[in-house]
């Protein structure tokens, strides 16, 4: 590839500093969904690799004639990282231009990932979820946690969150989190906190090992559920007590290796659910949007992302030596 004399360099701190709104993300990423449906925007299917020792890494690639930008994320979770003082989830972004090829600008991936995510259960909330939500569930009080939060605030009229984590320390942050913006929080059981939870999000660290301990038939009714780690911590077997179960792409899960849900219960995807589809929700029974994220996501934070520095003129130009 031959690089361009000159490229944006955006760090995770910098990025975060652009003061991007959840709101804005969920609105782009609606947009983007929009682009695709109209041919647009193009996408290819999440890749993802296990080598081994509970490493897990992936790579999203999507093309965007909007905008003109090739996007392509790689990141990966690596365990081990926590004993070296490392974060345990990195990777990075290349933002190309379609046209040419000629490097764009170089991305943290952290803060992409984060806003990206929390950006695509908002878009599929909006249509599945209960507008006057007060309580909600965490199950995993991390990076996902917090991105969800900010998301989910500016969507529904949040009094309490209910915390359910594995890490005292990690769950003792989120809390005090949540308290420091006037909400009430309580750390609970997995099964008390989703039975009185109006809004569930699962966002545990990606794991086939881990033996299944959520039950979907836990959910009051009319509830919903942002499931984003790959419905690995819930009972297979009650997937069904959802009234519908929607995927962030329906190409992309038929094409994986290890479905998510029972393909008989995926209802649709989110495309469908953001160019005009009706309510997705059930006051008889809860409803769920799993995903595995797509390369769409990234590609509208991204984006966005870069646009706004540019506009800016935030992040490190390098000119590399001839």
């Amino acid at each position: 590839m031959h690089l361009s004399l000159e490229h944006l360099y955006l760090t995770d701190p910098v990025l975060e500093r652009l003061n991007i709104s959840p709101s804005d993300v969920a609105d782009a990423i609606e947009s983007a969904l929009i682009a695709k449906a109209e041919g647009r925007l193009h996408t290819a299917p999440k890749s993802a690799v296990l080598p081994g020792d509970g490493r897990y890494m992936m790579s999203t690639l999507a093309v965007g004639e909007d905008e003109g930008l090739t996007i392509l994320k790689a990141v990966g979770v690596y365990p081990g990282n926590g004993a070296r003082g490392l974060p345990t989830s990195t990777g990075a972004i290349l933002a190309l231009d379609a046209h040419t090829g000629m490097l764009r600008a170089v991305l943290g991936a952290a803060w992409v990932t984060a806003v990206r995510t929390a950006g695509l259960s908002a878009v599929a909330a909006r249509k599945m979820a209960d507008p006057n939500a007060e309580t909600i569930a965490f199950v995993g009080c991390g990076v996902q946690a917090s991105s969800h939060l900010a998301a989910f605030r500016a969507l529904f009229p949040l009094k309490k969150v209910f915390a359910v984590g594995r890490s005292a320390k990690s769950t003792d942050r989120f809390v005090d989190e949540v308290r420091a913006l006037g909400l009430t929080a309580e750390v609970r059981d997995a099964e008390t906190a989703i039975r009185e939870a109006d809004l569930v999000v699962s966002s545990i660290t990606l794991d086939y090992s881990v033996v299944p301990f959520l039950d979907a038939s836990w959910m009051k009714p009319g509830a919903f559920a942002a499931i984003t780690d790959l419905f690995i911590p819930w009972k297979n077997e009650s997937a069904g007590a959802f009234s519908s179960i929607y995927v962030d792409d329906l190409v992309q899960e038929r094409a994986s290796d290890k479905p998510m849900v029972p393909g008989h219960l995926i209802t649709g995807d989110l495309t469908e659910l953001a160019t005009g589809g009706p309510l997705a929700r059930s006051d008889a029974q809860p409803s769920a949007f799993v995903f595995r994220g797509l390369a769409l996501g990234d590609y509208a934070a991204a984006s966005l992302a870069l646009a706004r520095a540019e506009a800016s003129g935030a992040g490190q130009r390098v000119v590399p030596e001839a």
